[in-house]
């Protein structure tokens, strides 16, 4: 039978393997109308044999004053380890996304900075291209070296070419 289990009402409490007279149990036979108003669970510690070791089930034994304080001393130095450790952390992340973010400027400015210069040597490109189309009906050139801006190639290529 297990602690917790209602007994047959039966049983005599003699008749009940561990029980006898240091249980606190009566030696005569509990009747139905006893056990349906006894606490359960009373008469299950009761019947456990380990009721008469007080042992508890479940539990370890309680350990000495020093030792809970020398536990709970480590607990605290752990606590506050972990503390500086996720206080660290926080703030290595903020420094690297602060890092991240003043990058990401830097280079949309310079991206924006490129792009302008761009514009701007386009717009030369255009005015050369112009100069040269003014001047050329004054200029006299062998025709085997004409070349319009709209006949050039890539000049890197063409240097490529010639070597």
């Amino acid at each position: 039978m297990m602690p917790g289990q209602i007994p047959d009402p039966s049983l005599t409490a003699g008749a009940l393997p561990g029980l006898g007279p240091l249980t606190g149990l009566p030696g005569t036979a509990l009747t139905a109308e006893e056990l349906k108003y006894a606490d359960i669970r009373n008469i299950g510690a009761m019947i456990s044999p380990l009721h008469f070791l007080e042992v508890k089930l479940g539990k370890r034994p309680q350990p000495v004053k020093s030792e809970l304080d020398e536990e709970e001393e480590r607990r605290k130095r752990r606590r506050e380890k972990n503390k500086v450790a996720a206080a660290r952390c926080r703030n290595k992340k903020k420094e690297r996304t602060e890092f991240l973010q003043r990058e990401s400027e830097r280079l949309e400015l310079m991206n924006a900075e490129l792009k302008a210069q761009i514009e701007e040597l386009k717009q030369e490109r255009q005015q050369l291209i112009l100069m040269l189309n003014r001047h050329r009906p004054t200029c006299i050139v062998r025709t085997d070296s004409i070349k319009t801006p709209e006949s050039e190639g890539n000049p890197l290529l063409e240097q490529l070419e010639k070597k």
